[in-house]
């Protein structure tokens, strides 16, 4: 019997060695050499502060600041705790609303944002990113009208001159990845952090 076991036992701890240890420090050390910004997630520093990941969405509510798209996270509710209540960008819970078509508290959201929509950058369709959550409720990413469409009124809450601000937005577009995968993007908060260098410039 030992004789069958004793392979099976030296396999178990080799494959442990080179499956839990080797292959993931391997991968490790060739992402950090090839592609350190990525594999140490995307981080953005300001003067030396991570202010958040590129990855990762965040909420920003002040006029001064374009929006991310909405977000369906929640969290516990402080005075409940059997309940939840609405964080956006809840980076611990990440999730969709899991609301279908014929949800009349979906209805109504989408609603409310198109109306806010139309309040803040006038007549005209509302881009669907502008009203409608993610999957994960983090995403970064706001399509070039959505970000467009806001230009007028971060510009106006911050005193600057429109055509800078819609310059900025459009540098900050980015292209499909490899030229085919996915959609033009502008990420938010790259986005703006370049809006308040602009205002000292």
């Amino acid at each position: 019997m030992l004789q069958h076991l004793r392979p099976a036992l030296v396999l178990i701890f080799l494959f442990s060695v080179l499956t839990g240890l080797v292959y993931p420090l391997a991968v490790t050390g060739i992402a950090q050499l090839a592609l350190p910004y990525q594999a140490n997630g995307s981080l953005i520093e300001n003067n030396g502060v991570v202010i958040g990941s590129a990855l990762i969405g965040q909420w920003f509510k002040s006029e001064r600041y374009f929006h991310p798209r909405p977000s369906a996270t929640t969290d516990t509710d402080p005075n409940d705790s059997t309940k939840t209540i609405d964080a956006p960008y809840n980076a611990a819970n990440s999730s969709g609303s899991n609301l279908g078509p014929t949800s009349q508290k979906l209805v109504d959201r989408v609603k409310g944002g198109v109306e806010a929509w139309r309040a803040m950058a006038g007549a005209g369709p509302a881009p669907a990113d502008a009203v409608t959550t993610s999957a994960s409720g983090l995403d970064p990413d706001v399509s070039p009208e959505t970000a467009l469409g806001q230009v007028a009124s971060v510009a106006k809450a911050r005193g600057l001159p429109e055509d800078r601000v819609r310059a900025l937005v459009e540098g900050a577009i980015q292209g499909r990845s490899l030229g085919l995968i996915g959609e033009p993007r502008v990420n938010v908060l790259q986005l703006n952090f370049a809006l308040d260098g602009l205002k000292s410039s």
